[in-house]
């Protein structure tokens, strides 16, 4: 692979030994009309059924929605349907997604999800897809964005004559995204190992049995340094091991750097990055009332109710009081209790405590007190939170990994594109 020095011509910045000449100016309507599915009613459709059919909003996911054999058999041979390897593209909602049609049987919502009909004379759909992700895509703005035909078939891309260069390019980039789905089914298991682990030694309970309390103990549990059991673990409110406390009822004035300010955007987000700051006199004012210490955990009680977040870090930092404050403890392992509150059984307790008639959702500080939880030993409980984060860990390693093949992959489009 060679760079391009003559940036005036019509040549990418990387190209592949032995190519020559210039790439030609094309417009998607030359390779063939829009086409999309003949349109599909709702009274045509069921919850359940032999085609699925997808809709713009279940497009490149899971269908929810489906056709009868005989109407999809029927349509497929009158009206336009796709070829095996069209790239299909979502004219509504987010705008340009793509999915390559695989032939097997499925159906499409007309006018919201197209394609170009290309007979591959001029440019290989394997090309074709990959342009249509360097484009930046034109919408005319109504209730919802919308890609009108006139639009696509206007827009233009460049594109080699020689057909081997086009399946030069497409091979490529084809062993990246193959890469790519590799470590993306690597971290989905790495979240399904997670997620297993901890329904197992979250699982534990007290029943009564024959006007008795037993402890049925977790799937998964720990022994001790002798190799024997722990003791069992004990019912309690979380208000009775530690105290919560609401973060600052008035939205502050944010400056543009300054001392970090949390809301949920920053706890519910894969990534916690600091995007909003206040002054030190606004902090100073807060720190007063409650301080956020290195090992505290913020949880969201307004809107996405219930996600918790270990600070693990040392932090000088106020938050919002959508967040509630539960604070450290010399008598539980605070990484043990952040793990704890997102497992399903203390998120069922939430769920009880939360006010569902107002919205956003919310659950009052008083509430979230009163949740009940199972707490094993503190040195059982720092066993499990060592074994859940060094899980996180990996997750996080190669979720790092997937971003380089990602950021590998934007850069060779962008180059090896015009």
């Amino acid at each position: 692979m060679k760079n391009q020095r003559n940036k005036a011509r019509n040549v990418p910045n990387l190209r592949f030994p032995g190519f020559e000449g210039e790439w030609e100016e094309k417009r998607l309507g030359d390779f063939g009309k829009v086409s999309m599915c003949k349109r599909i009613l709702k009274e045509q459709t069921d919850i359940v059924g032999d085609i699925p059919f997808y809709k713009i909003g279940t497009f490149g996911r899971q269908a929810d929605s489906f056709i009868s054999k005989e109407l999809y058999e029927e349509y497929k041979s009158k009206y336009s349907f796709p070829k095996t390897g069209d790239i299909l593209i979502s004219a509504a909602g987010t705008i340009g997604r793509t999915v390559v049609y695989d032939g097997k049987p499925a159906y499409f919502q007309d006018s919201n999800i197209v394609w170009i009909d290309n007979t591959e004379s001029l440019v290989k759909n394997i090309f074709l897809g990959l342009c249509y992700q360097n484009i930046k895509w034109n919408t005319e703005n109504t209730t919802i964005a919308r890609l009108y035909n006139n639009n696509l078939r206007t827009i233009k891309i460049y594109a080699p004559y020689s057909r081997d260069e086009q399946q030069k390019i497409a091979s490529f980039l084809t062993v990246i995204d193959q890469r790519i789905q590799t470590q993306i089914k690597i971290i989905d298991n790495l979240e399904s190992l997670k997620q297993g682990t901890m329904q197992k030694v979250f699982n534990g309970k007290w029943e009564v049995k024959s006007g008795k309390r037993k402890f049925i103990p977790p799937t998964l549990r720990f022994k001790n340094n002798d190799g024997g059991d722990f003791i069992d673990w004990k019912e309690k409110k979380l208000g009775e091991i530690t105290k919560c406390y609401d973060g600052t009822h008035q939205t502050p004035k944010y400056v543009s750097e300054g001392i970090p300010f949390y809301s949920v955007e920053h706890v519910t987000a894969d990534q916690f990055e600091i995007t909003k700051y206040i002054s030190s006199e606004v902090f100073e004012k807060e720190n007063k009332k409650v301080k956020l210490q290195k090992g505290d955990i913020l949880m969201t009680k307004i809107g996405t109710v219930g996600k918790a977040k270990y600070i693990d870090w040392d932090v000088n930092a106020s938050f919002y009081v959508s967040l509630a404050l539960i604070k450290k403890n010399k008598d539980f392992n605070g990484l043990f209790v952040s793990y704890l509150v997102n497992n399903v059984a203390f998120q069922k307790e939430l769920w009880k405590r939360t006010i569902h008639v107002a919205f956003p959702e919310k659950i009052n500080l008083g509430e979230i007190g009163e949740c009940i939880m199972m707490l094993p030993c503190i040195i059982e409980q720092t066993k499990i939170a060592n074994t859940l984060l060094s899980i996180d860990k990996r997750i996080e390693a190669e979720k790092e990994i997937l971003e380089q093949y990602k950021q590998q992959k934007r850069y060779l489009l962008q180059n090896l594109f015009i």
